[in-house]
């Protein structure tokens, strides 16, 4: 027993807390949080403040997405449904994608905290986690507010002997949408640091656009899966 304490103690990383009574809050999380909706506002503002029949730079960005998010949310929510969901599915792609990409392109080990470190608010499992529970929230939400207690036959659809494995399916959702996204953007930011420690300036560019490429469709697919379980939810028949 005692060969075992030393690896009890064990803890990796440092965190920056902040104690607001008994609660005990992740500080950098938020920090990085803030940087990141900062920097979404600023966006949204440099974009829409001088609106122009023909849009150009910003503008153009923002009406981009708004037709990718606009079409990615009618695709898996449904023609009736979509609009209402459009600003959650638009807020999780964003959200999601600007912590990736800061994760990948921003030195935010330069900014020296008291304790801790900051990085991308998706490569913290507290973050992923949190925004797999809005999901379902936001899909049982759905269903309740279109069908009532109707929702609840899905459970015992196609027979009442499925009811246990929906119960577990309904665990199973925000955990794989945490863990995938958690790991991945973890996996990517500890890959280039490691190479980025043996072999510095050069080898890590390669797995830096790599980063990149994987952040994007890691927030894609979030945001698919979220508008995906939000249509299950309010389509008539289940499938």
């Amino acid at each position: 027993m005692p060969l075992l304490l030393p690896f009890a103690e064990l803890e990796v990383g440092k965190h920056l807390y902040w104690q607001l009574g008994n609660l005990k809050i992740h500080g950098q999380v938020f920090l990085s949080s803030w940087v990141v909706i900062g920097a979404l506002l600023a966006l949204v503002v440099v974009g829409t403040r001088k609106l122009e029949r023909d849009p150009q730079g910003t503008q153009n960005l923002l009406e981009f997405l708004w037709d990718y998010i606009r079409d990615l949310s009618r695709e898996q929510i449904g023609e009736k449904a979509y609009r209402d969901w459009m600003p959650f599915i638009g807020t999780l792609f964003l959200f999601i994608f600007v912590s990736n990409w800061g994760g990948a392109l921003v030195p935010w080990k330069l900014i020296h905290l008291p304790s801790g470190e900051l990085g991308a608010p998706t490569a913290d499992i507290n973050t992923t986690i949190a925004l797999a529970l809005l999901v379902s929230l936001a899909y049982f939400y759905a269903g309740l507010s279109r069908k009532g207690l109707r929702y609840f036959e899905y459970y015992v659809e196609p027979t009442p002997i499925m009811l246990p494995f929906k119960i577990v399916e309904d665990f199973t959702k925000p955990l794989s949408l945490s863990f995938r996204l958690f790991g991945n953007i973890l996996a990517d930011e500890l890959v280039v640091a490691v190479l980025a420690f043996l072999v510095p300036l050069i080898v890590p560019l390669p797995a830096m656009f790599l980063g990149l490429f994987t952040s994007a469709i890691q927030a894609l697919i979030f945001a698919t899966l979220a508008a995906y379980y939000i249509g299950e939810a309010v389509h008539e028949e289940h499938h």
